[in-house]
């Protein structure tokens, strides 16, 4: 059962002082431009750590908060990153800073968009601008970053699990530090946040949970829990918590600035909010309160804190807060490239305008899935498709507005949304997942169990698949190969380019049975994508070039997946083209499918006395793509028996690889033009 929520009465209230209401009168500013200047922010630069804070008055906080944000304006346009979710929370991570002792108190970020206010004030202000780049600062909280990280992240929906861990493993070594989740309304759809919770209560944890509302996650938040936030939201009142920790309701004072307009269009009668969602689970509940008024949340925080049990306080915040077209489109603003550097010469910047308005720019592979999508979607009336939170990142925009029955957004809850496509095959339609990679590995379970082991018509577009550059190791899709291929009635396709993506889609759509196309993030290499859609035969590669003599002692066979063909090429040509390896023919082979293996062509190869073996792809080696090959010719390939040559395989090598560009990454693996070129010659050495 959940303690009462007074205060221990060994414990007193710190309040932080209130300055006059004249010296409150402008809380925020907001602007307009992104500025291209290190702005003069004399009061943040004194802030070298949390405790630093301590000395400053509430006016002097308010102060804090318009200068750190314009400084992460800033630092945005330089380095690019997560941009509105950081604005939104200003406040509250100077207001936490303020009254937790940091680093001994925790603070657990979720999903960590919002962190970079943190990383400033905890000491790496200076550092901020190598966010992103190799060798800088992280895209998200990382333990070996900072004390003042208590948790690494990337994922969303972890906060709770991990803060009632810490709260848990506190309490048993006898220590009272305070632990603080902060946690989105989009993240907590996700199931992990609901567990928690539960077991929060049922473990009588003392923990303080932080939901940040502002009905966003990167798209706008959905279903029935962000509908019941929007409840409390409409009401106009609050719980409101008095000086003695007690829950008291009140009607919630106006708040200029804040559109009050219903989030939702059809809303339901409002509850008392004595009855939400937050109370019934068994937390003493505290909202929804104003989470850019710095007063009124170190006034209800420095309370919460406080108390035993476990505790909730809702605040509602606006995504972008401070920067006015952030505020306006919060989804275009999730994240931000850095800014283009300035072109002094006039004539100099007409010529790049027109060398760019003559180029037509390369289509994304999420571009090339939604067009799939809307063209398949239109031909076949049982196409159902279906995406964790991720439609405006997977390309199904224009899907949504075309077929708005047919597409299903399930939130940030990647489990839920593999077995619900399990349960629509069932019923004799084609479910489409449209999931990042790095994503599907939180339903790995139920695409084994749910839906492999029943065989069900389903296909996964798995997008972000490799390396992602400045994301980091915690969005990498570099497990994929490996842990799709050994479950059995999985079918694994990896196209080369968009065309080849675009018919693989199809293919594997028309397949019957449980499929998946794994393909990148970013641009292509400009394919052209062919009508009509075609139907490649399953397990077949394609031989895309020989190279070199047919007498020459030395017989290479490349193997590439994926988008690795074009280096294979590259690689192959610069070996043979440039008398690097005059003595040597090489096969390029684009191997097209990772499960079915080419076992025909592999024979084949064999057969012609290929010497040399390599594996290509943009994968861990380990379990990955070159190890099917390996595992093939040591114990069902007749021909191997005969001709044993030489193997290599190319890929990621057995270490997560840290954030830095796309291209600095694969040259750290050893996977661009050179890196490959280096592998080759050594085994044809």
């Amino acid at each position: 059962m959940q303690q009462s929520p007074h205060f221990p009465q060994s414990q007193s209230v710190s309040a932080p002082a209130v300055d006059s209401a004249a010296q409150l009168s402008n809380l925020q500013q907001t602007y307009t431009v992104i500025p291209r200047v290190r702005p003069d922010t004399p009061l943040l630069d004194s802030i070298a750590a949390p405790a630093d804070l301590n000395t400053l008055t509430t006016a002097q906080l308010i102060t804090l908060a318009d200068e750190l944000r314009l400084f992460l304006l800033y630092s945005a346009g330089q380095s690019g990153g997560h941009f509105g979710a950081n604005l939104g929370v200003v406040e509250l991570t100077i207001a936490l800073h303020y009254l937790l002792d940091t680093p001994q108190d925790q603070i657990v970020w979720d999903v960590g968009h919002q962190a970079y206010a943190h990383k400033v004030l905890t000491g790496r202000r200076d550092q901020l601008a190598t966010i992103r780049s190799k060798d800088g600062l992280t895209a998200f909280p990382e333990r070996a970053e900072s004390v003042y990280d208590t948790f690494g992240v990337g994922h969303s929906s972890t906060s709770i699990s991990a803060g009632l861990g810490m709260s848990l493993a506190l309490r048993y070594q006898g220590r009272t530090q305070t632990v603080a989740c902060i946690i989105g309304d989009g993240a907590m759809t996700g199931g992990m946040a609901f567990e928690a919770m539960n077991d929060a209560v049922q473990q009588d944890a003392d923990l303080l949970v932080v939901l940040n509302d502002n009905d966003m996650s990167i798209s706008c938040s959905i279903g029935g829990f962000s509908r019941h936030l929007a409840m409390l939201w409409e009401s106009g009142y609050q719980v409101d918590i008095s000086d003695e920790g007690e829950p008291v309701l009140c009607q919630r004072p106006d708040m200029q600035g804040f559109d009050r307009r219903k989030r939702h269009k059809e809303m339901r009668d409002v509850p008392q909010l004595e009855d939400n969602l937050f109370k019934a689970i068994g937390f003493t509940y505290f909202g929804p309160f104003d989470g850019h008024n710095i007063p009124e949340l170190l006034r209800v925080l420095s309370l919460a804190k406080q108390m035993k049990g476990p505790v909730l306080v809702h605040i509602y915040t606006t995504k972008g807060k401070g920067f006015a077209p952030a505020e306006l489109d919060p989804v275009g603003y999730h994240a931000i490239s850095k800014l283009p550097v300035e072109v002094k010469n006039d004539t100099q910047a007409v010529a790049t305008e027109k060398s760019v308005s003559n180029t037509k720019p390369a289509l994304k592979y999420s571009q090339v899935f939604g067009q799939f999508l809307c063209d398949k979607a239109a031909e076949d009336d049982k196409l159902l498709a279906i995406t964790p939170a991720m439609e405006e990142g997977s390309g199904m925009i224009d899907f949504a507005r075309q077929f708005p029955e047919r597409f299903f957004d399930v939130a940030i809850a990647e489990q839920h949304a593999v077995t619900l496509a399990a349960g629509m095959a069932t019923q004799g339609v084609k479910p489409v997942v449209a999931i990042y990679s790095t994503f599907l590995q939180r339903g790995y379970d139920q695409l084994i169990h749910d839906v492999a082991l029943q065989n069900l018509d389903v296909m996964f577009a798995i997008d972000r698949a490799g390396l992602v550059g400045e994301d980091g190791a915690t969005h990498a899709g570099v497990f994929d190969f490996a842990f799709l291929r050994c479950v059995p009635n999985m079918l694994i396709a990896a196209p080369k380019d968009e065309n080849e993506c675009y018919h693989l889609l199809n293919t594997c759509y028309e397949y019957q049975g449980c499929t998946a196309v794994r393909y990148p993030r970013g641009v292509g290499t400009g394919a052209v994508i062919a009508s009509p859609a075609q139907t490649y035969n399953i397990g077949e590669a394609v031989v895309e070039s020989v190279l070199g003599n047919d007498d020459a002692p030395k017989k290479l066979a490349l193997l590439a997946f994926g988008t690795m063909v074009a280096t294979a090429q590259q690689a192959v040509e610069s070996l043979i083209d440039n008398d690097i390896e005059s003595g040597c023919q090489a096969h390029v082979i684009n191997m097209r499918w990772v499960k079915p293996l080419d076992t025909a062509l592999l024979e084949k190869l064999l057969e012609q006395g290929v010497t040399h073996i390599a594996t290509l792809e943009e994968h861990m080696i380990m379990g990955g793509a070159g190890s099917a090959v390996n595992e093939y010719l040591l114990n069902e390939s007749p021909a191997f028996k005969n001709n044993r040559p030489a193997i290599i395989n190319i890929g990621i090598p057995d270490r997560f690889v840290a954030h830095g560009s796309q291209a600095e990454q694969m040259a750290d693996c050893g996977l661009d033009i050179k890196g490959v070129v280096r592998q080759l010659k050594q085994l044809l050495s």
